[in-house]
């Protein structure tokens, strides 16, 4: 008998709550790696079965594609991926949506009311917003799951597939944790 061994990588873009995410995914035993865009070597994804992209500080084209190959690469190999705030930007700027600056950084707790069946989520969640940009459009592969009063895509899913965007920081708050966890083990 044979243990599965699921393997995680996540894509540290700089964001002050990536530790929060280490933190919580050592406490849960999951296996991952953590790499920041600088260190992946594109020609090694295939030995990851799922992806994380956090969030990040500051606006560099280097991050922005390399986490766009790194998506380009799960929508073709048909691997799990969650992109957090930045990464939930990235994924439907990938895809080609849009996103607009905001004219008030969201900061703060907000609640999410779930839209769309998904394996995520099923009931509204309590979530920790820190952003000061926002999905505008999805592209058509792309489809809004949950919203909040500030914001009607706050959590989004590639049709068919097991790639999901959350506009808030899951790894702040323990309903968004619990969001984290079900992704782990889809």
């Amino acid at each position: 008998m044979y243990d599965i061994v699921i393997l995680l990588l996540i894509i540290d873009n700089g964001s002050v709550f990536t530790q929060n995410l280490i933190d919580f995914l050592n406490a849960k035993n999951f296996l991952f790696e953590i790499l920041t865009p600088d260190e992946i070597n594109l020609n090694s994804l295939e030995k990851y079965d799922s992806f994380i992209l956090s969030g990040r500080r500051k606006n560099e084209k280097k991050i922005n594609e390399i986490n766009s190959k790194i998506i380009n690469y799960t929508v073709k190999s048909n691997k799990k991926l969650l992109g957090i705030c930045y990464g939930a930007e990235i994924l439907s700027l990938t895809l080609g949506g849009t996103i607009r600056k905001l004219r008030l950084t969201q900061k703060g707790n907000e609640i999410v009311k779930v839209k769309q069946e998904n394996s995520l989520v099923s009931k509204e969640i309590n979530v920790f917003e820190s952003h000061g940009f926002e999905i505008a459009k999805l592209p058509d592969s792309l489809i809004s799951v949950g919203e909040s009063q500030n914001c009607k895509n706050e959590i989004i899913q590639y049709k068919g597939k097991s790639i999901f965007g959350t506009q808030f920081h899951p790894e702040m708050s323990s309903d968004g944790k619990k969001l984290i966890q079900k992704f782990c083990l889809l």
